[in-house]
């Protein structure tokens, strides 16, 4: 069924230390940053500004999502990406505009009818949830299934879901320097 990715929702449980010191819950929810595009719909978990960071640092999401983490820090979120039948180039370019990405894609005239070519400067650890998504660089393809991580160093790419069905991934993404 179409638009299934952008049904997706994550459950955010946070942990830290009472008044006491012991150990406790003080966040059970879903994710209170959420954008749902036609090209992909994103959940952000966590974000830290400074990496090594104090171990009860507080979360640093903004009121809505952005692609790049802090420059000193990283962002944990969980992505979800329609199959290609639902593919709309222009719709993704909006979508990543929309995540305060327009910098990350077009220019080079690169686009595919099965993606749209970007990158950032991050280093992105991706483990695929569910569903199924090939990682596609310039000289080469590879399927990715439920448990299989990516590490994205930068490099222009596009993500291709050839299924009927979302894939669900988590990401972090690291900021880094060329």
């Amino acid at each position: 069924m179409a638009g299934e990715h952008l049904k997706v929702e994550a459950r955010v449980v946070i942990t830290d230390l009472d008044a006491n010191g012991k150990s406790t819950i003080v966040s059970d929810g879903n994710s209170r940053v959420r954008t749902a595009q036609p090209g992909f719909t994103v959940n952000e978990l966590w974000q830290i500004d400074n990496v090594p960071g104090h171990i009860l640092a507080p979360n640093t999401l903004g009121a809505e999502p952005v692609i790049d983490p802090p420059a000193s820090g990283l962002t944990v979120r969980i992505a979800a990406f329609p199959p290609d039948s639902e593919f709309d180039a222009e719709g993704y370019k909006a979508s990543l505009d929309a995540f305060h990405g327009a910098d990350t894609h077009g220019g080079d005239g690169a686009d595919d009818s099965a993606g749209v070519w970007h990158e950032t400067d991050t280093v992105d650890v991706v483990t695929i949830i569910s569903g199924e998504v090939y990682t596609v660089t310039e000289t080469g393809e590879t399927l990715l299934k439920p448990g299989d991580t990516v590490i994205n160093r930068g490099v222009k790419h596009i993500w291709s879901n050839r299924s009927d069905q979302p894939v669900v991934v988590v990401a972090t993404m690291v900021a880094a320097n060329r």
